[in-house]
């Protein structure tokens, strides 16, 4: 009931902050430069308000405030509070490192935004609280549980390390996979409702209410970023997204779940790896443009087709996860 409430919450904040929010941006010329090694219709984008994604993770926030405090009164909210307030806090960390980022982009006029180092570094902090944190005071302490199998495994020391990594790896695979219109807002959407079930069939009421209120969020944000998108998210909202995903995965013992139904994340990757590798051994590239949303586009398909398809192929794999794991 809890999750139902905070989710329906979150998003009609979500779909009223945007009636509010991209006027607001607009105004004070916060757009989109866009880079010019990207695809070259995309130019027609230039402009395009940015750092939306403070309207969902505004919208979110509000949505746990009010729904927590319904809880309390009502006493009939058995969540973790603490869990809650940790996912959040480490999504909104990963928020406000793209945050920084945007500006320097937007304000700045520096289209590259924070250099390298400083964004791994800032990232590479987050994580290593947050995992030293789970690893101490978490419910699951530094087990994991195997997809596919009943078992779990003990990673004792190996666990933070483990933990960063996957951290930095997907948070900064949702940021690539923002790259057309509406694209990483609803493969997210697709992987929160496969954690909401999860949280629900493990007891997790907290994570459940986590994961419908990010929903929420980001249907009511896909209104206005589908194409044509009259906002992008930014690197503010997409690394929030990507510390949000994580840190579900990681209270609930079950990261490698984000191998199986973050793949199009994962694929989004390893396209940019395999491409900057083969162009410096061989001067050859493997795709037509990198990440792979581009060599698709560049083969011509749609961005609309691409979505739907990448989407679908996120479906299908939670389903299986769901059904199998």
């Amino acid at each position: 009931m809890y999750y139902i409430v905070g989710g329906a919450i979150a998003l009609v904040l979500s779909l009223c902050l945007g009636m509010l929010v991209i006027p607001m941006l607009r105004r004070l010329k916060f757009g989109q430069e866009i880079r010019e090694e990207g695809p070259a219709w995309h130019a027609s984008k230039s402009g395009t308000p940015t750092m939306g994604g403070l309207i969902f993770i505004s919208a979110a926030a509000a949505a746990l405030i009010i729904t927590c405090v319904w809880g309390i009164i009502s006493g009939g909210f058995s969540g973790s509070f603490s869990e809650l307030l940790i996912v959040f806090l480490l999504a909104v960390a990963f928020g406000a490192i793209g945050f920084v980022d945007d500006y320097i982009k937007v304000i700045k006029k520096r289209n590259l935004g924070l250099t390298a180092a400083q964004k791994f570094s800032l990232q590479f902090l987050a994580s290593l609280i947050f995992a030293a944190f789970v690893a101490i005071f978490g419910d699951t302490g530094t087990v994991i549980d195997l997809p596919f199998t009943d078992a779990a495994l003990n990673l004792n020391w190996l666990y933070i390390p483990f933990i960063i990594f996957v951290m930095l790896a997907t948070v900064n695979s949702v940021n690539l996979t923002d790259g057309l219109d509406g694209l990483a807002t609803t493969i997210t959407l697709v992987v929160m409702i496969f954690y909401l079930l999860i949280s629900e069939r493990v007891g997790n009421s907290a994570m459940a209410l986590f994961a419908a209120v990010m929903i929420g969020a980001l249907a009511g944000f896909l209104f206005y970023n589908w194409k044509p998108a009259k906002i992008f998210m930014g690197d503010t909202g997409s690394l929030f997204l990507g510390g949000a995903v994580c840190g579900i995965a990681i209270l609930l013992g079950q990261p490698l779940t984000l191998l199986i139904v973050g793949l199009v994340y994962v694929i989004e990757t390893l396209s940019v790896i395999m491409q900057v590798t083969s162009f410096k051994l061989t001067g050859k590239r493997i795709f037509k443009m990198s990440p792979i949303h581009h060599h698709f586009e560049m083969c011509g398909w749609s961005e609309v087709r691409i979505v739907c398809v990448f989407s679908f192929v996120t479906l299908l794999l939670c389903a299986v996860m769901y059904l199998l794991g």
